[in-house]
């Protein structure tokens, strides 16, 4: 329905049917290829999506303070999405006591499989949810869009971006929490959790009053989730993914030159053989997988820290005084904080609520538990990964190579070891797209369940949708279709936050109840 709302928007702007509008678009995509179709017709309903969930607030300068899609270049502005995700964050600490610092060496004990109990409902362990959630957030953001945060926002925005990293902790410790407290247990012995449930069943059991509003929130949340996906989810992690192997084979002189359907083939089966498995087989994939390919990746970033040593220090100096400073290279201390805290968000994905989703199927009678170890997912992939990102290109002085950004700068970083180095860069994107591609097909279907009811034919259809949404990206150059992707996924924040907000609580009494049990013995450690 919403690209058809554009198509009719566009006619109506050039006094044709909607009908004759689209034959028009079809007719002169003919020489530039149907996904310059595609472009056309959903850029209408990309562009009014991103301007409304990307909107800026922009202060200084001629202009004072004004909120708008753009900034004027004296001006610097925060994207709002961003604000209402740091507020969610600063909100959750401050609630929870920090909970971010307090519940980490507990949430540690919980994911290695100290506390696990026998017989507890659910299909994956505490480790298992970990790595599936993580395999989600730790993507090609973690190479590329650090460096373009740095590139924006100077050496200091990687300071802010920790920072907000660990406040983004508190967050997913709330959302993951209420996963687990309402998800629904199904006649075959699957879960199915998330935003959703909590947002539907949670609301209206707190104040009956509210119930339709937790209905309505819950239906626009799965309805981003399960469209939102297809295009960052299966569609931007493919074609990034073939991007970066055809440039490594040699470009348009390569042996992968107009072979992009081939390179969507292969990695769209790996991913359907995992998948269609459901959030079991997932699990059992991505405790293997998530481990190896961030070891895999920091250890690329260690060898170029090792050969750079001697730089570290004046590194790390420059990065926290930059912050404070001023000496960023867009709109001072301000913006390298904007710049950092960006990063963050988009990163981690603390408050868009897609983590839950894969959390809930955890086995645990506990659902504080689930939120403990969903602690170390920002930790990890902001934390960490990003962290780690940051340093290899700052003490590199790639940041500073003019006519590059995103991976090319962090590709550079690496080639300053040896020359063969990007290749490991290239392993890297693959499997961070891989990863992402395996999490988000799951996401969507839990959504599509949801609107449906619970049905292997609609999870199974919906993942074929989008395993074929990945063969079609690697082929084609669809950027408002993902585009609008984006604008739905970051769209998924507001209802969700509105219900975490609502259901804060809800997890106080959770959590408080189950440090209260630990401390009088009532729950005590299995092994180790």
């Amino acid at each position: 329905m919403g690209w058809m709302a554009g198509a009719g928007a566009q006619a109506a702007a050039s006094g044709v049917s909607g009908v004759e509008w689209l034959s028009r678009v079809a007719g002169d995509a003919a020489g530039g290829g149907i996904d310059d179709a595609i472009n056309r017709v959903v850029e209408p309903v990309a562009t009014a999506l991103g301007g409304a969930i990307f909107s800026r607030a922009c202060a200084g300068g001629a202009e004072g303070f004004a909120f708008g899609a753009a900034c004027a270049p004296d001006q610097v502005g925060i994207p709002l999405i961003v604000a209402w995700l740091l507020v969610g964050g600063v909100v959750c600490t401050l609630y929870f006591r920090f909970i971010n610092f307090r519940g980490f060496a507990q949430g540690f004990r919980l994911m290695r499989g100290h506390y696990a109990e026998a017989g507890s409902p659910g299909e994956v362990s505490h480790f298992q949810a970990l790595t599936a959630a993580v395999s989600g957030t730790v993507g090609l953001g973690n190479i590329a869009g650090v460096a373009l945060a740095i590139t924006i926002g100077g050496p200091g925005a990687a300071f802010w971006m920790i920072v907000a990293g660990l406040l983004g902790m508190s967050t997913k410790f709330a959302e993951c929490t209420l996963g687990v407290k309402y998800r629904q247990h199904n006649p075959d012995g699957t879960v199915s959790g998330g935003p959703m449930y909590y947002l539907s069943r949670g609301i209206g059991e707190r104040n009956a009053r509210l119930a339709g509003l937790g209905r309505g929130l819950a239906l626009l949340f799965a309805a981003c989730t399960m469209l939102g996906g297809i295009g960052a989810g299966a569609m931007f992690q493919a074609n990034q993914a073939f991007a970066q192997f055809h440039k490594v084979t040699g470009g348009a002189s390569g042996p992968m030159e107009g072979l992009g359907w081939l390179f969507g083939i292969g990695i769209a089966t790996l991913a359907g053989l995992v998948v269609l498995g459901g959030i079991t087989r997932i699990g059992r994939v991505t405790e293997k997988l998530i481990p190896a390919m961030i070891v895999l990746y920091l250890l690329g970033c260690a060898a170029v820290l090792v050969v750079h040593v001697e730089a570290l220090p004046s590194a790390i100096g420059l990065i926290v005084s930059s912050a404070f400073s001023g000496e960023a290279a867009a709109g001072g201390v301000i913006g390298a904080l904007i710049a950092g805290f960006q990063r963050a968000a988009f990163s981690n994905e603390a408050g868009l609520g897609s983590a839950p989703i894969a959390h809930s199927a955890v086995k645990t009678r506990h659902p504080a538990t689930e939120g403990l170890v969903a602690l170390w997912e920002p930790f990890i992939d902001t934390v960490i990964v990003c962290t780690a990102t940051a340093l290899m290109v700052v003490v590199t002085g790639a940041w500073k190579i003019e006519g590059m950004e995103g991976v090319a700068i962090t590709s550079s970083a690496f080639a300053t070891v040896f020359d063969w180095f990007p290749y490991v860069l290239t392993v890297a994107v693959f499997l961070f797209a891989f990863s992402t591609m395996l999490t988000w097909a799951y996401y969507g279907a839990k959504a599509a369940t949801y609107l449906t009811g619970e049905n292997r034919w609609v999870s199974n259809g919906y993942i074929v949708l989008y395993l074929g949404a990945a063969v079609v990206a690697c082929t084609m150059d669809l950027a408002q279709l993902v585009n609008l992707s984006d604008g739905l996924i970051f769209l998924m924040a507001i209802p969700n936050l509105i219900g975490v907000y609502l259901l804060l609580p809800v997890v106080r009494e959770e959590v408080d109840g189950y440090f209260a049990k630990l401390k009088s013995g009532e729950i005590r450690p299995t092994s180790g």
